[in-house]
């Protein structure tokens, strides 16, 4: 649990020259409505970079004429050729508007162009405190690389940003260390990451931070049925519940408390997935847990004054003897009875327990439950979006004011209660897949069968199926595991 993280790092702007081993320069710019570049950066820093690159800014920007229409994210670049220095590149970084998203843009731009040298560049796109960290991250999450190769280990790029924005780079740092050992989690395979494998990181964590960690396993799951119905299908790996504590000092402090889905691979169990090559994906079934244990690592770095329970549910939901059948009726924490009608909806099961055990034993203020749930949730919102159920209005305008700002999109669904129908069953209180009256609309289903577990609290919940992964490597992510929610639930805890 010690990544290698693109490096976030301050510079003084103030003296008369470069650091030596500097590699590129990204200076922003815009263009006005009638075509004409725009120059944000002091005419000093100009002059000493005009001076360091032995170039004129406004020379290279009239060869650039209307090749370069200076959107958010657009670079020219300007090589460099200087026997006596480290510097090789001039980025001219369009930063459209000016705003956090464009800043976002502009930080993903230049990431990708160094992404895997051991470049050092220097960033005066960022001109307030909010898009620095805007920018920063996304520069740094968009130079991300994974891999367990022998011969080869990823090498990353150095950012420097002014060191007037010392405060907003200490916090930037955090969420890409926590985002990023998200992504490490998420992309490591099933077998190096079982649930007693990831109950013990978590235990690696709480020597990094103020964190109490407590583990159950074994018999001490005996009123956790979904956990056990699920998990107990893997004899060689059995499942775990993972209670991980931050409390810091203070009176009347919120309380927060996060679930995740951690399903270390999914088979389908006895309703085998198909087409069969939709199971290699699987071993980021437990992005959920993954996003809760790094938020609530997050929040204890960066001392926030609110407390935080992160409850991991972790099995393996694999095809054996022992693994549950369709029909089955299992009993979840607190006593309600669930008819099992599809074991490739597991999920939900495992989150029930989650809840339910929050609500009777946490008192929260604030329930919240992340999960790569549904597919219906990816076909509504595709993988840019995370799917957002609550009944509080208010504190769903929050979380997608925090999404937008910070780069974890959501998306307010309803809660639609003509569907409650879909969850009947005929022996038991509920059956768990909302098949009942072919309602369709899965992902609002599920969510009103976990809604079935959180009592009165003021409950979220998140299925981030579709940008948990990515298809393909591009933007911030790479293809794969992408650590969405790390930045979503660190920026709205930081909020309370």
């Amino acid at each position: 649990m010690n990544p290698q993280l693109t490096q976030l790092a301050e510079c003084d702007l103030a003296s008369s020259k470069f650091p030596k081993d500097l590699t590129h320069i990204a200076v922003p710019v815009t263009k006005t409505d009638d075509g004409k570049f725009k120059l944000a950066t002091p005419k000093s820093l100009l002059t000493l970079i005009e001076k360091s690159g032995a170039i004129s800014i406004n020379d290279e920007l009239d060869k650039a004429g209307e090749k370069f229409a200076a959107k958010a994210g657009e670079i020219w670049e300007v090589p460099l050729l200087i026997k006596s220095s480290k510097l090789t590149r001039i980025y001219l970084v369009g930063v459209g508007s000016g705003d956090e998203n464009d800043l976002r843009k502009a930080g993903i731009g230049i990431g990708r162009r160094v992404r895997g040298e051991a470049a050092k560049v220097l960033s005066l796109c960022p001109t307030n405190k909010k898009n620095v960290i805007t920018h920063s991250v996304a520069f740094a999450l968009s130079t991300y690389l994974w891999n367990v190769k022998t011969s080869s280990k990823p090498t990353f790029p150095t950012l420097l940003l002014s060191d007037a924005f010392s405060d907003e780079i200490s916090h930037a740092k955090i969420l890409v260390e926590a985002t990023w050992m998200a992504r490490d989690l998420i992309h490591t395979p099933s077998n190096m990451k079982s649930p007693a494998e990831i109950a013990e990181r978590a235990r690696t964590l709480a020597k990094r931070a103020p964190l109490k960690v407590s583990v159950r396993a074994g018999s001490e799951l005996s009123e956790f049925g979904g956990l056990r119905a699920v998990g107990n299908s893997s004899k060689e790996h059995p499942p775990r519940f993972v209670e991980v504590t931050y409390s810091p000092k203070g009176r009347s402090l919120p309380h927060v408390v996060l679930v995740g889905k951690g399903i270390t691979f999914d088979t389908g169990g006895v309703s085998l997935k198909r087409p069969y090559d939709l199971m290699t994906a699987m071993k980021s079934d437990m992005a959920g847990a993954a996003t809760v244990l790094m938020a609530i690592y997050a929040a204890a770095r960066l001392g926030l004054k609110v407390k935080v329970t992160a409850l991991l549910m972790l099995a393996e939901n694999a095809l054996s003897g022992t693994a549950q059948r369709p029909s089955d009726v299992i009993t979840h924490f607190g006593g309600t009875t669930v008819e099992v009608i599809n074991t490739d909806a597991e999920g939900r099961l495992v989150l029930a327990d989650g809840l339910a055990y929050a609500d009777k034993k946490l008192d929260p203020d604030y329930l919240i439950d992340v999960a790569t749930l549904t597919g219906a949730a990816t076909l509504g919102l595709s993988r840019f979006y995370g799917a957002m159920y609550t009944r509080d209005f208010k504190l769903a305008k929050r979380f997608h004011e925090v999404g937008n700002f910070i780069g974890d999109r959501v998306w307010h669904m309803p809660l639609i209660d003509d569907y409650q129908l879909s969850l009947e069953s005929d022996v038991a209180d509920f059956n768990h897949s909302g098949d009942k009256g072919k309602f369709q609309a899965g992902s609002v289903t599920a969510a009103l069968f976990l809604e079935k577990f959180v009592g009165d609290r003021t409950w979220v919940h998140l299925d981030i199926a579709g940008p948990a992964r990515s298809d393909t490597d591009a933007g911030e992510n790479p293809k794969g595991g992408t650590g969405f929610g790390v930045r979503l639930l660190t920026e709205w805890l930081a909020s309370l």
